[in-house]
């Protein structure tokens, strides 16, 4: 979950997600095979959700593959088509230095797509390991953890990482991930601290501490498999919006920067002319937008399968708001 889009783009809803517990050796065993194909099944019924997965999976294949079927590449360039629009030659037309806007479009979209994935994915790894962390040995553990926790929370992240990022420039992209994922994990931490405080108290997590169970072990077998429906729902959650982030901040130039690219990039060097020569602007717009729709729909689908009540929950909630 990403703790700066708080302050970016307003509070994200309350997730819920109904985590049955999961008795030792259940999570690698039958039950949890069983629990996992239910799920399966409400999501692959969810026609919305599987439309976004489609969507975004297709979003990315075409992005990643676009070198061997585009004929142009993103860093190249015609000199007799200057800021064309799109033809046949060039698919979504020229910039007027004359690169292709189809492969710059589709370089952007793949590079905005691996940073959401990579940053959502280190993000929730260090959340649950933070949050499992505090909860379960409490304590002084738990103050410190939650000190840094609250500390990183005040702090504004999207001016940190546009001061920090020039001193990244010559540098790997993937410095520019690590610093997304550092400010992205801190709200989901929290809540998996919660559900770890009420976890640890179950009986077969004291019968497994009873047993000497190293605390490690207990936290990988019993507190983390229960904690994995809105650890899924959170990690898809923070792709979207790390996404956005991403975008934002390479709009303004402090993330991705030349040579490459990013949709934040095209934005930015199309909106300055987005009505006299749309094709620089509407492509890549058109694109993070998609791309963000899917893969909340993706988040959505997730949270219904897990949680068969959410979605009566949510219809409840509309009416009492319509009345």
């Amino acid at each position: 979950m990403t703790p700066s889009t708080a302050s970016a783009s307003g509070s994200r809803p309350a997730v819920q997600a109904a985590a049955s517990p999961v008795e030792p050796g259940a999570a690698t065993g039958g039950a949890g095979t069983a629990r996992g194909r239910l799920v399966l099944r409400r999501f692959l019924r969810n026609r919305v959700a599987l439309a976004g997965l489609v969507v975004l999976v297709l979003l990315y294949a075409a992005a990643v593959l676009s070198p061997l079927y585009s004929p142009w590449a993103y860093d190249q360039y015609d000199y007799t088509a200057f800021l064309q629009p799109p033809s046949a030659s060039h698919w979504f037309g020229t910039t007027q230095i004359g690169e292709d806007v189809f492969a710059q479009t589709m370089r952007g979209l793949q590079k905005s797509l691996t940073i959401g994935l990579l940053a959502a994915a280190i993000s929730i790894v260090l959340a649950s390991v933070v949050g499992a962390t505090a909860g379960y040995f409490g304590g002084i553990v738990d103050r410190v953890l939650m000190w840094v926790v609250d500390l990183l929370l005040v702090l504004p992240s999207f001016l940190i990482i546009a001061v920090i990022s020039p001193a990244l420039r010559g540098t790997s992209w993937l410095w520019f991930v690590l610093l997304l994922a550092a400010f992205a994990w801190m709200i989901t931490a929290r809540i998996l601290r919660g559900m770890t405080l009420t976890l640890r108290e179950r009986e077969f997590v004291k019968a497994a501490r009873f047993m000497g169970a190293p605390s490690w072990t207990i936290i990988r077998r019993h507190i983390l498999p229960n904690m994995a429906s809105i650890m899924i729902i959170d990690a898809t959650i923070t792709v979207g919006s790390t996404i956005l982030i991403e975008t934002g901040l390479s709009y303004f130039g402090f993330g991705v920067q030349p040579p490459d690219v990013s949709l934040g990039t095209l934005i930015r060097d199309g909106s300055q002319s987005s009505l006299s020569t749309p094709w620089l602007f509407a492509f890549s717009g058109g694109l993070l937008v998609v791309s963000v729709l899917a893969v909340n729909f993706i988040g959505d689908g997730l949270r219904d399968a897990l949680d068969p009540n959410a979605r009566t929950r949510r219809r409840e909630d509309r009416k009492a708001a319509g009345r």
